[in-house]
């Protein structure tokens, strides 16, 4: 069993990784992907906010998909999609084309993110200890690969084709490869939960069933990482430049040191969590990133600025994994429900994020805006003991023995 777990980890790590590295080639490549299909700046933001809404639709599915398949299946095969859409992007020829790619883009990825961390939760749960940012850290390293290659691309002049084409050959059958490794809840517990097994599961009724109320704390938690998570993805840039009196090239600094130390974050978080408790990490993490938005707002110049955002990146990364982990421990017999409808709230956020500063930032200043993501994170205090359900049994009532513990030291992640 330990090997399998360990296996399993390995593969659902890497599927997170390939995941970093497809989604970084899409934002990175935007100015690029307008060029190429004459998207006017005014019809911009429309075609940004569909893929959200429809990977939001897509999680949406795969709750009720996952009733009937293992969530292994759907991401070995929602993977595929996400780079074969990946690739019509850069390949297409005419506007209605590009809709079709970034439409079945948005869907799959929202199968793609739902099933990834029901595998991931469920897994936490098998090794009775936390690992779940040690897969979201795959993610990071993924996104910084991902950016790197578009730099390149763009640096080179390459064609969108051009720059994804190789991309999608090697990670594609590499990530179907992997996918044979793919651990399910079934096959690790002797009870069938979350695909439709157990009354709970099936009725919608009963102690482990999804109660909306239970769940709202973190659905608010991950929403409010997201708006921040956005905040740095879409302003730092122009924050450091109009604000702050950077150079162009040093106001793409930020967004790097912010993947770094969300790759630091999240590599050294699951020790944190072991040593320390999910509450205690959720909180310490709240408050440095609410830290890192006032440093940025009060920065009086670049550096202060890069300062700030590297707070956030550190601050921000723990909450996510360790929201779906808590929805997890709160919901044992239907955490691949809760974890479905809690990624819903990654789009929700997302989408919120970067209109609220960029109105915020036009009607008042864009100082002034930097406070609200700082404001909403702190939100995260109030909510924080929603971390601790059931901390230490993962919500099986038991821990495995040290026989499933396996990936200590050298051979984790």
């Amino acid at each position: 069993m330990a090997d399998v777990l360990r296996r399993g980890r390995v593969s659902l790590a890497f599927a997170f990784l390939v995941q970093g590295v497809a989604f970084a080639l899409l934002v990175t490549r935007i100015p690029a992907i307008q060029d190429r299909y004459g998207v006017s700046d005014a019809l911009l933001p429309a075609f940004l906010a569909a893929v959200p809404v429809l990977a939001g639709i897509g999680s949406v599915v795969t709750e009720r998909l996952v009733k009937g398949v293992p969530p292994s299946r759907v991401l070995r095969w929602s993977q595929p999609v996400v780079l074969l859409a990946l690739l019509g992007v850069g390949a297409g020829e005419h506007m209605a084309g590009l809709a079709v790619a970034l439409a079945v883009f948005g869907l799959a990825v929202g199968a793609l993110d739902a099933s990834m961390n029901m595998l991931g939760v469920s897994l936490q749960r098998a090794y009775g200890r936390s690992i779940m940012l040690s897969f979201h850290a795959a993610y990071s390293l993924g996104g910084i690969a991902g950016a790197s290659l578009a730099w390149a691309g763009a640096h080179w002049q390459l064609a969108l084709r051009v720059s994804y084409l190789p991309v999608v050959l090697v990670l594609m059958p590499a990530a179907l490869i992997g996918s044979r490794r793919y651990v399910d809840r079934e096959q690790h517990e002797g009870r069938g939960e979350g695909n439709g097994a157990g009354p709970a599961a099936e009725s919608g009724s009963g102690p482990r069933a999804v109660a909306f109320k239970l769940l709202l704390p973190l659905c608010l938690v991950m929403t409010v990482a997201y708006i921040g998570d956005s905040t740095v993805s879409n302003w730092s840039a122009k924050y450091l430049q109009d604000v702050l009196g950077s150079s162009e090239r040093t106001a793409t600094v930020p967004y790097t040191i912010y993947m770094v130390t969300t790759l630091l974050g999240r590599t050294i978080g699951d020790f944190g969590v072991r040593r320390l408790g999910t509450v205690a990490v959720v909180r310490a993490g709240a408050l440095l990133a609410a830290v890192g938005f006032a440093v940025v707002a009060g920065a009086p110049g670049e550096w202060v600025g890069m300062l700030g955002f590297t707070l956030v990146g550190l601050g921000l990364c723990v909450l996510v994994p360790q929201t779906f982990a808590a929805a997890g421990r709160l919901f044992p017999g239907a955490s691949d429900a809760a974890v479905a409808r809690l990624n819903v709230f990654n789009y929700v956020g997302f989408l919120i994020g970067s209109p609220l500063v960029g109105v915020i930032g036009d009607v008042w200043s864009y100082r002034g805006a930097m406070l609200v993501p700082m404001m909403l994170v702190l939100v995260t205090l109030a909510y924080a003991r929603s971390f601790a359900s059931e901390p230490d049994r993962y919500g099986g009532g038991h821990e495995w023995p040290h026989t499933a513990d396996v990936g200590r030291g050298s051979n984790g992640l």
